[in-house]
């Protein structure tokens, strides 16, 4: 077994479950950290979800933030186990803990390399991966880290939650150090900050901070909805970053509709709605600045329409599923952050650094 690097510091992200803001957090940290630490390297050690880099499976959050910070770190390292679909049945036919596990102490050993902190991330809560024997608490046990809990705004029920995974953690000897809440509504931030704080104190844990919930974090991007609808472009508009601040369903008459077009409105409607396209179009000329436009069902107009729709600033997309069906997969569309997403970078570094306290975490890890 190659010896582990205990040298560097470290701290592991997890999370009380899926998608409560590990990666945010990690994002905003990691520009936080680079205060006290210019060098600093990044790893996920089990990823679930990829992109395809030169014929690698690279975890996509990894890439996010290669791309974001330039971290100098070889992508391969920093996201050395992909769990593709067939991974759990495999491992379960012919266990190879030792293998892997090699893996992730050689990854962290590279990624450490001429590096004055290593920030790793988690892939949900402490017991995710135990099927392969590569737990979020077991993973940060073999990097010897110590572990930040995200968890959502409350009291009652976070801090439940956060119990039951401190618990699987020091089973596997891993100290916890704090706890960030995310997504607390603005405000109730002074009175979930005081008893969230009682509510942890008493079970020797430390509030880190408290991230207020930010409309701009939870709007997915034209480009987002285009990826997940599987949708065609009809016009080729450079605004696909535009962010989707309301949803408009296109099923009354056009002097109807034209009172919810707004700015950042996404406009759902069947492809044969000519008068609500032709009344989007317009209402954008007239300074609405919608954000997109999707046509169902698979209808395209006819060719009058067409024509103004590919001069639209905005996108236009054609998706295969009815306006209902639509609307039900961009309301349930989880959101995630992509580098060309400048503004919520920045918005998300701004969160971190004036509701996390930074100087609480390194004092945590004894640095």
């Amino acid at each position: 077994m190659p010896t582990l690097n205990t040298v560097t510091p470290r701290v592991f992200i997890a999370a009380t479950r899926q998608n409560e803001g590990k990666t945010t957090t990690s994002l905003g940290l990691l520009s936080a950290l680079q205060q006290f630490y210019p060098r600093i390297g990044y790893i996920k050690p089990v990823g679930q979800r990829f992109v395809q880099i030169e014929e690698q499976q690279i975890d996509e959050d990894t890439v996010l933030m290669d791309q974001v910070y330039r971290l100098n770190c070889p992508l391969l390292d920093m996201s050395p186990i992909a769990v593709e679909p067939d991974f759990t049945r495999k491992y379960l036919q012919s266990s190879n803990n030792e293998a892997l596990v090699k893996k992730i102490i050689k990854a962290f050993d590279r990624v450490a390399w001429e590096k004055d902190f290593v920030l790793c991330e988690g892939s949900g809560h402490a017991g995710v991966g135990s099927v392969f024997d590569l737990s979020n608490a077991q993973v940060a046990q073999i990097l010897d880290a110590k572990v930040i809990i995200i968890s959502q705004g409350g009291i009652g029920k976070p801090i439940d939650e956060v119990y039951l995974n401190q618990a699987v953690f020091e089973r596997e000897g891993v100290e916890v150090i704090g706890v960030i809440l995310n997504k607390v509504t603005p405000e109730k931030i002074d009175y979930i900050t005081e008893f969230a704080r009682r509510g942890l104190k008493r079970k020797g844990l430390d509030l880190l901070g408290v991230l207020p919930h930010l409309h701009i974090l939870s709007r997915p991007t034209v480009a987002a909805i285009q990826e997940e609808l599987k949708a065609r472009s009809l016009n080729h508009s450079s605004q696909l970053h535009n962010l989707v601040a309301s949803v408009v369903i296109g099923a009354m008459g056009a002097q109807n509709a034209v009172n919810h077009f707004k700015r950042g409105a996404l406009v759902i409607t069947p492809g044969d709605r000519e008068d609500i396209v032709l009344a989007a179009v317009a209402a954008n000329e007239a300074g609405r600045q919608l954000a997109g436009l999707v046509l169902t069902e698979k209808i395209k107009p006819v060719n009058g329409v067409l024509r103004a729709i590919e001069k639209a600033p905005f996108p236009v997309l054609l998706a295969e599923e009815d306006s209902y069906e639509v609307a039900s997969q961009v309301h349930n569309l989880i959101v995630k952050t992509h580098a060309v997403d400048t503004e919520k970078i920045s918005v998300i570094r701004d969160l971190i650094a004036t509701h996390v306290d930074v100087n609480k975490i390194l004092r945590a890890l004894k640095l």
